[in-house]
């Protein structure tokens, strides 16, 4: 039995449905590890070529269902820019936030945006991400944070959003959650995970109570530079882990190629 293509897949190149596959693959691998708020979060990657267009999700789709055919191309004003624009609705506040850093940053390729419980409890707390942890370090003295305005419905708050993030690649969103922009979808992949995991251990340390240890600031600087010095060698981390992550969603009933 033949089965139909996508309509999306005819619709594209073969450099856009790539990235198409790969940004549905990141919204799975984002469900796997529980990263989803039920339908409010939100993924982006930027489409090869001079148009500027993004892909991000239809709005309702459960990320865990989510296939390269559901994602909706839009340009930097927020209109569709495929299909009916009804039948492919966009969360707005979405829209906002990812087409700041898509507009001010040409390596902010994917963006990823997400309300774990870990990560909202890291983004109340007033200091912030504290070097703890080995994963946290990855993030000393590259991690911004962004003063909470309300759902990012006001686009005046774009240029806050990108002057807070300046030259990093990560950023807690206060009282709110986390924002990683990566250079590609498998590096923006190993940030969230990386700033997940940290903010996980911070909780679970606090709620000890226990005096935390904190490594010398001298160690601090050696551990963020091991793992930011080679911008190259983090790429190619990050293409690793990415390919052993795939093996975990291998074998879903709905396939995201589709």
């Amino acid at each position: 039995m033949n089965i139909a293509t996508p309509p999306a897949r005819l619709a594209c190149s073969e450099e856009e449905w790539r990235v198409r596959c790969d940004l549905a693959a990141l919204y799975r691998l984002v469900a796997h590890f529980r990263m989803t708020d039920f339908i409010y979060t939100h993924i982006s990657a930027r489409v090869p070529g001079p148009e500027h267009h993004f892909l991000i999700n239809k709005y309702g789709v459960l990320f865990d269902q989510m296939r390269a055919s559901d994602l909706v191309k839009i340009d930097l004003d927020g209109n569709v820019v495929e299909g009916d624009a009804e039948s492919k609705p966009v969360n707005a506040a979405g829209f906002t936030i990812h087409s700041a850093l898509h507009m001010a940053r040409e390596d902010a390729v994917c963006v990823v945006h997400t309300h774990t419980a870990a990560g909202i409890a890291v983004s109340a707390q007033k200091h912030g991400l504290l070097p703890i942890s080995q994963h946290a370090l990855k993030f000393y003295g590259h991690l911004a944070y962004h003063g909470y305005e309300g759902v990012a419905l006001d686009l005046d708050e774009r240029d806050r959003l990108v002057a807070d993030l300046g030259e990093h690649k990560a950023m807690i969103l206060r009282n709110h959650g986390l924002l990683v922009a990566g250079r590609s979808i498998p590096e923006a992949f190993n940030l969230i995970y990386y700033l997940e995991r940290a903010c996980q251990a911070q909780v679970a340390a606090l709620s000890g109570g226990a005096e935390l240890v904190l490594p010398p600031e001298e160690v601090r600087l050696k551990t963020a530079a091991q793992f930011n010095g080679d911008p190259q060698r983090s790429l190619a981390h990050s293409e690793w882990a990415w390919g052993s992550a795939l093996q975990l969603i291998e074998g879903s009933k709905l396939d995201w190629r589709a």
